[in-house]
């Protein structure tokens, strides 16, 4: 199977890297000619647009930073959608929008080819080494079909269900992690206040009833003070912002949502949308006088389980 990428900056370089270092036949294209270069040292083949990359490959995988950037790459007049055929398979990668991957995905089927979104979850760290997990929907045929290209990218694959449903699926669980993010800054806040020592307050948490995946990872580059999670506020906000668009659109009514979005907006004001998004601690350390800091954290996260095929869930 040959596979083309199309966006390969933090969560997508490191996607593509797991199909070049698994013998993929694979094609890049970024705009930043940075980011393209290594991958054709090391093997890769260029495409000078969307729409040549689509007619040279089975599989055409976008990952972008919004819905409006994955539009542009799908609808333009050298665009992935005109260089489509029958039987290739498109898969939307980006978090992004339940009704615009409809969208996009019945003009993809108008060319006679084969939608999936396929978001993921789980750190760019594990993005890295192939031990993220991949949500798909769509086909299940198609999805059978592009199952080892799954399996070398991620860990843990699932198929949820119809085109659309793995994008919603995955505005819930950013939502979710934004929600732990928020609250561990006021933990934080009163385990500093209280003077309890750093270290053991995280291994506590994490061996708790109050533990999460964010707190294992995030609270290590918060206690270091690097805030590194290659990850920005504006990611953040772009998609607590679906998950609460989306609650609109169903009529549901939610009370967290809306202050979650207010918190990192205001995040964002301080410290830039460019700013580490788990820097939005930082604001009960600004307005509590206060810091988060305890020897023995990294500044980075590192994947350190080994790599090895993943499967489905």
């Amino acid at each position: 199977m040959k596979v083309g990428f199309i966006g390969l900056g933090n969560v997508g370089g490191k996607l593509a890297g797991s199909l070049l270092r698994n013998k993929f036949d694979l094609t890049v294209r970024d705009l930043d000619e940075n980011l393209t270069k290594p991958f054709v040292e090391q093997g890769a083949k260029f495409a000078n647009t969307a729409k040549e990359l689509a007619e040279k490959v089975d599989l055409i995988i976008t990952c972008l930073p919004s819905p409006e950037i994955c539009s542009e790459v799908m609808e333009g007049s050298d665009g992935i959608l005109n260089g489509l055929s029958e039987n290739k398979i498109w898969l939307e990668m980006s978090t992004t929008d339940e009704a615009e991957v409809k969208r996009l995905g019945q003009k993809v089927n108008e060319k006679k080819a084969i939608p999936l979104d396929g978001p993921v979850s789980g750190g760019c760290h594990r993005a890295a080494t192939g031990n993220i997990a991949i949500f798909v929907g769509g086909e299940r045929e198609a999805f059978n079909k592009i199952l080892p290209a799954l399996t070398v990218m991620g860990r843990k694959i699932l198929h949820t269900g119809e085109l659309g449903s793995a994008s919603v699926l995955k505005v819930i669980t950013n939502y979710l992690a934004s929600v732990h993010l928020v609250a561990l800054g006021e933990a934080w806040t009163v385990a500093k206040k209280s003077n309890l020592d750093l270290t053991k307050a995280y291994k506590g948490i994490a061996v708790s009833s109050g533990n999460s995946f964010v707190h294992e990872t995030e609270s290590q580059v918060i206690l270091n003070g690097s805030y590194n999670i290659n990850f920005t506020m504006d990611l953040v906000l772009k998609d607590t912002g679906l998950f609460d668009e989306l609650a609109n659109k169903l009529n549901a009514s939610l009370e967290i949502s809306p202050k979650i979005v207010d918190i990192f907006k205001d995040g964002q004001k301080k410290y830039g949308s460019r700013a580490w998004s788990s820097m939005i601690v930082k604001r009960m350390e600004d307005i509590n006088q206060i810091n988060f800091r305890a020897e023995g954290f990294p500044k980075e996260l590192v994947d350190n389980e080994p790599e090895k095929r993943g499967h489905e869930i």
